[in-house]
């Protein structure tokens, strides 16, 4: 019986070991997730305004040719809206995480 014990607990531990580590990738991939979104609207340098309305994210760029809205929604984007030099990006709750994100970067 007590073999037994051993065992499972072995294989708890194992398991508690394989939870945290992808927990931990998780969390990577969401900063990660910023820097690409960053990077498909074309880099930093090219974000001239940025704006939250609601679930939208709103951002003005110097060259909007330079954005990669396929990219953008392949990371998750609901949805994209280009007008003139601006984009419209449906993000639901990433979209003021993304704009503190940008405002921190310039």
């Amino acid at each position: 019986m007590g073999k037994y014990i051993l065992e499972y607990a072995i294989i708890g531990a194992v398991l508690l070991v394989i939870l945290l580590a992808v927990l931990k990738a998780n969390k990577k991939d969401a900063s990660m997730d910023l820097n690409k979104l960053v990077e498909y609207l074309g880099g930093k340098d090219n974000i001239i305004k940025t704006e939250v309305e609601m679930s939208r994210f709103k951002v003005t760029l110097k060259d909007v040719t330079k954005a990669n809205k396929e990219g953008i929604q392949k990371l998750g984007a609901k949805g994209i809206v280009e007008i003139d030099n601006q984009l419209k990006i449906i993000l639901d709750k990433e979209s003021k995480q993304l704009k503190k994100y940008i405002d921190e970067l310039k």
